[in-house]
């Protein structure tokens, strides 16, 4: 990106940017909500579209000069329909967190009972942490995984359902490693007379291109944010049958939001046709095979991984063995250029801002063309960091040897 107005007007801004470019092009990105948009997207982001207020739906807005804003967001809607076969698509979520809590506002009352995964399990904030919204408006009932085998307990759920009788089950994750069984939750669901909702903002790429199952024939609501394995820019959308559009809809603009943000919507509309392109399927097949790859590289180093491998691109890995902290770990990883996210395991004796586990995933790093030799260096010197976390030399040499390899690879947006 040419950053020339920026350099001219606020250099110390400026220069932060630069570093920026520089950690991103010289590091190894693994945290596995991030990604790299194209060039077109981060265009389309930093376009003239920001100038214009556009609050309403096409066809419908409160404020004029909207002929050019319609096409863009009606763009947006036609490719995520297309692109994920839904039956109404809101592109209108600033981010995942606001499009949860958009749903929840449109088809729920306040103090009714839902059903999510629980945190330390690997459910997301907005699936009813008792300290979020969600978990003080709403009456959360929590599930979470087998203790043996790291994997949702499905018959838990059941149980669970048939007991608390919820309004509404949530299905999706921010920290688990494994595809989800949608009809078995939708049955359940249906047994029950819930309404059913999928979160599937870590694995849209994936559901996308074919290399996980879609929960969108068999679920009510379906929300994903747009960056992460989609690629696109930081925002939401939330697709739903049609019974529940006009809900959602109103919940959405004016129930939560007030203008939409029609730059964004503009990088959206490129990501989804980006993802409509065969080369995408190519990509995300990819990045499940640099995951798995990961996986394997990492368990024959005795790193113990819950669950014991990954169906998606997310990897979750208890450090208790290594006698070394998730926060440690993070550091340390930090200082040779390799970024995670401490995390926690499913019922971990730790704090959560000092947790037993890491959180790692392999999105970015395919975006940038790395495929399963990179994924062995890399779990070589995740290795040798975590087992060396004092040693500043060592550090240090590791730190040199992953800038070399980074800049084989380069990152969109980034000029060498």
């Amino acid at each position: 990106m040419n950053y020339e107005h920026i350099k001219s007007q606020d250099p110390d801004l400026f220069e932060t940017i630069t570093k920026e470019e520089e950690r991103q092009m010289e590091g190894i990105e693994l945290i596995p909500s991030e990604n790299y948009t194209s060039e077109a997207v981060m265009e389309a982001c930093g376009s003239i579209l920001t100038n214009k207020y556009s609050e309403g739906y096409p066809g419908k807005r409160y404020y004029g000069g909207q002929e050019n804003i319609d096409v863009i967001e009606n763009l947006a809607i036609e490719r995520a329909k297309k692109l994920f076969g839904a039956e109404h698509v809101n592109v209108q979520p600033y981010s995942g967190s606001p499009a949860n809590t958009a749903i929840y506002f449109a088809l729920l009352e306040f103090g009714d009972t839902v059903m999510g995964l629980k945190l330390d399990h690997g459910g997301h904030i907005t699936h009813g942490l008792p300290i979020a919204f969600s978990g003080k408006a709403y009456n959360f009932v929590q599930y979470g995984v087998n203790k043996e085998t790291g994997k949702i307990d499905m018959d838990e759920v059941y149980k669970l359902a048939k007991e608390h009788k919820p309004k509404m089950i949530v299905a999706g994750f921010t920290a688990y490693p494994r595809d989800i069984d949608w009809k078995r939750f939708k049955e359940i669901a249906d047994e029950v007379g819930a309404i059913s909702m999928a979160d599937i903002s870590h694995t849209a790429g994936l559901v996308a291109g074919g290399v996980l199952e879609s929960p969108v024939p068999y679920f009510d609501v379906v929300m994903t944010t747009t960056h992460k394995t989609l690629r696109g820019p930081r925002g939401a959308i939330i697709m739903c049958k049609e019974k529940y559009a006009k809900a959602i809809d109103r919940a959405v603009f004016p129930g939560l939001q007030g203008g939409p943000h029609e730059h964004t919507i503009a990088g959206k509309a490129i990501a989804f046709k980006e993802a409509l392109n065969p080369s995408f399927k190519e990509y995300v097949a990819q990045v499940k095979v640099n995951a798995a790859h990961l996986a394997s590289e990492l368990m024959k180093r005795d790193f113990k991984l819950i669950s014991d491998g990954t169906d998606t691109h997310l990897i979750l890995a208890d450090l208790t063995n290594k006698n070394v902290t998730g926060k440690i770990a993070q550091i340390a990883l930090d200082e040779v250029g390799i970024t995670l996210n401490k995390n926690t395991i499913p019922d971990d004796p730790r704090s959560p801002f000092d947790p037993s586990g890491i959180r790692l995933g392999t999105p970015a790093v395919t975006t940038r063309g790395m495929k399963e030799a990179e994924m062995e260096k890399i779990a070589e010197w995740i290795d040798r960091t975590i087992s060396n976390v004092e040693d500043e030399k060592l550090l240090s040499e590791i730190k040199e040897e992953v800038k070399e390899m980074c800049l084989k690879f380069p990152v969109p947006g980034i000029k060498i």
